[in-house]
């Protein structure tokens, strides 16, 4: 089954495994478009560093009143549920995610199909992918790629439609999550990649020639 016929949840945390999560956005994908999009601010369960704030823009009283993030593990067990989750640099949001939850519910493993999985991933990663799709980009920053993909201003439309009026920039949740999920949507438009199944998809997430082996042969076998 292609990719594009299955539902992708694209996710952005800011803060740090220190302040824990204080913002989350969630941009799912199917069909290769944005169907839906899910934000929120996040109490802080540690400090948040001054230079983190510089940076998010996002400083501990404002938040002070918000419920903490691991109050929306239904949501999330949720969404590992019906899709796979996605990322851009996918390492820092699998850490993000597994200091608050080590393990989802038992959840289709998308990289086995058929098969079962207590694991938030493998994750669908823009980073890794278009880097061994278009290798000579000069920058996998998310901001440098959506320039280079031609796509700020569907990215800004979407904003405007989805992101709180005051976090519509790169490093606001959701506007990050909305720039992956872009990235990843436009690969639907050339024919070839729209065909990719999920499975190949996430063997492109790795760089590790014996993990992306044993996803392809496991698609194989």
């Amino acid at each position: 089954m292609p990719w594009t016929e299955q539902p992708v949840f694209f996710i952005d945390f800011e803060g740090s495994v220190a302040s824990g999560i204080l913002e989350y956005g969630v941009a799912t994908l199917l069909g290769g478009r944005v169907e839906a999009a899910v934000t929120r601010l996040c109490a802080p369960t540690g400090e948040i560093r001054p230079e983190d704030t510089r940076i998010h823009g996002l400083s501990a009283a404002p938040l002070a009143r918000c419920q903490p993030f691991s109050a929306d593990w239904e949501l999330f067990a949720g969404f590992r549920q019906r899709g796979p989750l996605a990322a851009h640099y996918a390492g820092a949001e699998s850490s993000l995610i597994r200091s608050v939850w080590p393990y989802p519910r038992d959840s289709p493993d998308f990289a086995r199909p058929g098969g079962r999985a207590v694991d938030w991933g493998p994750w669908i990663d823009t980073a890794r992918i278009y880097a061994q799709l278009y290798p000579s980009l000069e920058s996998g920053r998310l901001e440098a790629l959506v320039a280079a993909s031609g796509l700020q201003g569907e990215l800004d439309q979407l904003a405007l439609a989805h992101c709180p009026a005051d976090r519509r920039s790169y490093h606001a949740a959701l506007y990050d999550a909305l720039a992956g999920a872009l990235l990843l949507a436009s690969l639907a438009r050339h024919p070839k990649l729209a065909a990719l199944t999920v499975t190949q998809l996430l063997a492109l997430s790795t760089l590790d020639p014996r993990k992306r082996d044993a996803i392809v042969q496991r698609e194989l076998f």
